[in-house]
């Protein structure tokens, strides 16, 4: 099963700068959520990552 998670970051897209917004079961959640609560502006990005659970492996 894969899952969607969803942070902010700002225009460069630093890691130091993402704020974790929470976890999805689907893409098209992950946005709907992201343009509803107004997470996309001028000053900064949407990253969504797709991620496989019960997966053991390095990162």
């Amino acid at each position: 099963m894969t899952v969607f998670i969803l942070f902010q970051t700002d225009i460069h897209r630093t890691r130091a700068s993402r704020v974790f917004f929470g976890v999805f079961t689907s893409e098209a959640k992950a946005i709907d959520y992201s343009k509803e609560n107004g997470l996309y502006t001028c000053d900064a990005e949407v990253e969504i990552f797709e991620c496989e659970i019960d997966k053991f492996g390095e990162v």
